[in-house]
């Protein structure tokens, strides 16, 4: 079923546009959330507040790309999972994908204001968009997907060792840029 067409049944209040979203995004979801969350039943749930959310939000929201949309929504209510239990020390996934760009990306700290921190975002999407499509590819499921690298490597039929080598790569040139663009 066309997104289209899913996005209609939402707007029609149609129960079934639930399932719908779920036989096509549902193991998108989940991936994102157990990338972030490393916990089966918190990225379950992570990922049945997003359908609720989705519910809520459409009509009167109409997403032009519904896999993005939920991408958005699984991804904060993970986040936002993570962050709360974290303090509770539960929670180890997210902590390595954190650490790999924290050289690169100011801190919260230091972006006290949102129209900063959308200036950041225009960056990074400027540096994104600058990349080899491959390279955007990787950056994007590793850094916003939160992809394992092993899983990367024997998608894109390299070594581990040798995906880390370009990623970090790709990481120093995103700080390069950043300077360059006077952001760190």
């Amino acid at each position: 079923m066309e997104d289209s067409d899913i996005i209609e049944l939402y707007w029609q209040r149609d129960e079934t546009a639930i399932t719908k979203t779920d036989q096509k995004y549902g193991r998108f979801c989940y991936g994102i959330a157990m990338n972030i969350l490393s916990v089966h039943e918190d990225a379950e749930e992570c990922v049945s507040d997003t359908y609720r959310c989705v519910w809520n939000a459409v009509p009167p929201e109409r997403p032009r790309s519904l896999s993005a949309y939920l991408g958005r929504i699984i991804r904060n209510l993970s986040f936002n999972r993570w962050n709360k239990k974290h303090a509770q020390k539960r929670y180890g996934g997210m902590e390595l994908l954190l650490s790999e760009l924290e050289d690169c990306i100011p801190s919260p700290e230091s972006v006290e204001q949102t129209v900063e921190a959308r200036e950041l975002s225009k960056l990074i999407n400027k540096w994104l968009t600058s990349l080899p499509r491959v390279d955007r590819a990787l950056f994007v499921r590793r850094y916003w997907n939160g992809d394992a690298l092993a899983d990367l490597a024997k998608e894109y039929g390299v070594k581990s060792s040798k995906l880390a080598q370009r990623m970090f790569r790709l990481r120093k040139r995103l700080k390069a840029s950043l300077e360059q663009e006077g952001a760190i």
